[in-house]
Formats: C-alpha cells, structure tokens, sequence
C-alpha cells in the first residue's frame, strides 16, 4: 500500500542536513511540499543544495531561514510559508544542537542555548502549528487529521547522558510537551507524537562514528549492530504524518537499533 503525503505541505525546521534533512528527502518523495528550514544566512547554500536535490527527482519545497529560538522569526516564517503555498499540514520539530560540558563545568549560555533551540523552538513551532490546523480545519482532500506534529526527540527523553546534562534535560521535556500537546488537542483532530532516534550517522556526532575505533564502541551500545541513517528516520516520519498513522498520538516512538534495550547488559551486566 503506498503512503501518500500529496497535497499537504510539511514544514521540517533544522532540515539543511542530517535528520532533517532526511525527513524531508522522504516525505518530498512521498509527494508532500516540502519548507527547508535553515538556521541562518550561511547555512543557505546547504539548505539551497537540499532543495535541488529534491526537485531533481521531481519534487517540491521551498527554503525558509528561520532561528526557532526566536519568537519573531519563527511568526515571520509561518507566515511567509502560509502566504506562498496557502498553509501548513505537518510540521517536524526537528531543529536542535549540543553544547557538551561536565555538569560543573557547564555554563549558563551553554545551558541556555540548547534549550531555547531543543525545547522552546519546538514550543513556539508547535504552537504557530496548531494555530494554523486550527484556522484553515479539516480538508479531507488533504487528510483525515486537522494537523500532524511530529517532534524530534532521542533516546535520551529516558536515558540519562553524563557530560550532556543541557541536552538530555531538552529532550526529557520534549516528551512532556508532545504528550501535553497530543492531550490538549486531540479533540481537535490533531495529531502530536514523537520519534526518538538513537545514533543516527549525522553531522552533530561525527565524533561517534568517524574512525573504526569510535564507531566499533559506538556499535557495542546497539543489539542491531549499525548506526542508523536519516533516511530511517524519514521513513518513520512519513508514516506518522500519514492518513495510515491516524490513530496515534499522543506516542514516544524509539527508532535505535535496540539501543533501549541497554544491549550492555546482554551477558548479564
């Protein structure tokens, strides 16, 4: 059966590379419009090089600049993608960063800057989101559901990660929000969960896997013996933003390999 997003149009914030960008390349190909978010002005030519590889293969989109932690370009941004392709369906909170310290060491900008981009981006996405499902309604051309959010979160929203004390506190709280969010609103027919990948072969942990050394520790932590790709990702987010997907919400979905079964414990701990 093929999952189809035609004529929806997806907003996925941090999607100039990695995660995001997989996400994107997937629900493009399953026929949804796509905005390229991007970060800041230098990041325009990776965001510029996404899109073409998206409407090469006949796809659609756009790219938007967009900081998530501030709330005046994320109001811009929404309004800009609602004046040029009428609306929003999905959107994919996916932008975040790491700023990594021992707990002693860490300073309050550090602290600050990854939960203004992990946490009150997603809030403040989140919310412009919903407030567009709200006004335009259900339109069963489009899809079953008012709306589709989809937050990035990881597998630490419940495994703790000693040195990234900022990070782990964002993710955790993510998970709170999309289950406030999916509780709130689901009468409205909007749908809030989240994906939570494990190691995924990205530019934010290339320290993980880019040497035989570093990637054979990294393999030890997952049963399925692979670092996951951006296209796994993609995969699992087309079928929650999809019509197959309508009955859940309000969901945690850990895409890892087997990582939260804490494989280190396979011969007894």
């Amino acid at each position: 059966m093929e999952i189809s997003l035609k004529n929806q149009v997806a907003l996925i914030t941090g999607s100039s590379s990695g995660i995001g960008a997989g996400i994107a390349q997937s629900m493009a190909e399953a026929g949804a419009t796509v905005v390229i978010n991007y970060p800041s002005p230098g990041s325009e030519a990776k965001a510029t090089d996404i899109l073409k590889g998206i409407t090469d293969k006949g796809g659609n989109g756009i790219i938007s600049q967009c900081d998530v932690s501030k709330e005046n370009e994320v109001l811009r941004m929404f309004q800009d993608v609602v004046s040029q392709l009428g609306t929003v369906d999905i959107l994919v909170n996916n932008a975040g960063i790491q700023k990594d310290s021992k707990f002693t060491e860490m300073t309050l900008d550090q602290w600050n800057a990854v939960i203004n981009v992990n946490l009150t981006g997603q809030f403040l996405c989140a919310r412009e989101a919903i407030k567009e499902f709200l006004r335009r309604g259900i339109d069963p051309s489009r899809s079953v559901a008012c709306g589709k959010i989809i937050h990035i979160s990881s597998v630490h929203e419940i495994i703790p990660w000693a040195g990234h004390a900022n990070y782990a506190s964002s993710k955790g709280a993510i998970r709170m929000l999309m289950q406030t969010l999916a509780q709130e609103h689901g009468a409205d027919k909007i749908r809030v969960n989240s994906i939570c990948p494990g190691a995924i072969q990205t530019p934010i942990n290339t320290n993980a896997w880019d040497s035989e050394k570093s990637l054979e520790a990294l393999l030890q932590l997952i049963p399925y013996n692979r670092i996951g790709q951006p296209a796994d990702i993609g995969n699992l987010a087309v079928f929650l933003a999809s019509d197959m997907a309508d009955y859940i919400t309000g969901a945690s979905i850990f895409i890892d390999g087997g990582m939260t079964t804490f494989e280190s414990f396979s011969t007894g701990g």
